[in-house]
C-alpha cells in the first residue's frame, strides 16, 4: 500500500470516529424531554359546555 493511501485511510477513519463520538456525546448530554402521556393524547377533547348534563 502506498504511503498516500495509508495516510488517507487513517485520516478518514479518525474523522469518522471523531464525528461519531461527537454526536454520541451530544445524545448522552442532551436534556431529557418530557414524555407525553400516550393515553391522554388519545382521549377525545372534554366537553366543558355542560351540554351532556341537559336532557334533550
Amino acid at each position: 500500500m502506498e504511503t498516500s493511501a495509508l495516510i488517507t485511510m487513517v485520516l478518514v477513519q479518525v474523522a469518522v470516529t471523531a464525528i461519531t463520538g461527537y454526536f454520541f456525546y451530544r445524545v448522552l448530554t442532551a436534556p431529557q424531554r418530557p414524555e407525553p402521556d400516550s393515553y391522554t393524547d388519545n382521549d377525545p377533547p372534554e366537553d366543558t359546555t355542560g351540554d351532556h348534563l341537559v336532557d334533550k
